[in-house]
């Protein structure tokens, strides 16, 4: 069995990705990893280098800045780089620059690689997720966030990555028949300052909106405070972070200027509703699934 990780990224350094840590969480169950570097203007691709290994291959891509409706270029750059995968190669391991994968699960995700591996019906792998907000010590739980998608798929370039990257179809928009496996993605996109989270709303919706969006929602001057993104329900993190993570959690120099306790008062009775279903019985009413769960 071979396995190929793949991801992209720009201006990793002036947008603060944890992305040789995202890269180095996966590197040990892969055989390459395909890294499709955009055409950055800081010192991104001297953070790939340093990785050092003889398993990473990188494709230089220059970004459509055009393309400024839904983040389609993220799905585009994402298929420049699985596209660059060895032909041999049986999986591929998809990860964004601001994910990573505790060492803890690789045992499980390689076993169920290799136990998938012959039977045609999984077309790829699918992973829960922990949103952390704000700090390392709280993720979001809540309906604001999705809690399943698609990381590991087959050697298959009929496979495409769909809409912002989020996840993948097939080329004629069918959805992947795919296994949920017990490990995760730790997401950790909006674990930043406030300043931080500010330049990643900016940089982030410039491949979403025209500028006129840009300037009446996001202006020059606007500043982010935590309940911006109003995460309705944030936890208590409480287990340990992946290992390639820790320097970067030593280093937290801000705290979560958020009164979590009014987070709950600021849902409708909808969502109020909606959550506690969720909660008791694990069903999350009208759940948006990119992805067909094969029963197993």
């Amino acid at each position: 069995m071979k396995v190929a990780g793949f991801t992209f990224i720009r201006n990793a350094v002036k947008n603060d990705y944890p992305v040789v840590e995202a890269i180095t969480s996966i590197l040990p169950i892969c055989d390459e990893f395909v890294v499709a570097l955009g055409n950055s203007d800081d010192e991104t691709e001297q953070l790939i280098l340093g990785i050092n290994s003889p398993k990473i291959k990188i494709i230089r891509t220059v970004w459509d800045e055009s393309l400024r409706e839904g983040g389609s270029v993220f799905a585009q750059e994402t298929d420049k780089a699985f596209d660059a995968i060895s032909p041999d190669a049986d999986w591929a391991f998809y990860i964004q620059g601001d994910e990573c994968v505790h060492e803890k699960y690789l045992p499980t995700i390689k076993k169920e690689m290799e136990d998938n591996l012959n039977d045609s019906k999984v077309e790829g792998l699918l992973f829960k997720y922990l949103h952390f907000y704000g700090s390392y010590d709280y993720y979001g739980h809540s309906r604001r966030w999705y809690r399943r998608e698609i990381r590991i798929i087959r050697n298959n370039k009929g496979i495409r990555s769909y809409r912002d990257a989020q996840g993948f179809r097939w080329a004629d928009n069918r959805k992947l028949n795919v296994k949920l496996i017990d490990a995760y993605i730790y997401h950790y996109g909006w674990v930043k300052p406030p300043s931080g989270l500010a330049n990643k709303l900016r940089n982030f919706n410039h491949f979403y909106h025209d500028d006129t969006w840009m300037e009446q929602n996001l202006p020059e001057t606007f500043k982010f405070d935590y309940s911006h993104k109003n995460p309705d329900r944030l936890v208590h993190f409480t287990d340990s972070h992946p290992a390639v993570m820790q320097k970067r959690v030593a280093a937290t120099n801000w705290s979560l200027d958020l009164d979590l306790n009014e987070l709950g008062k600021q849902m409708t009775f909808r969502r109020k509703a909606l959550q506690k279903i969720e909660d008791l019985t694990g069903w999350r009413v009208s759940e948006y699934r990119n992805y067909k769960i094969v029963k197993k």
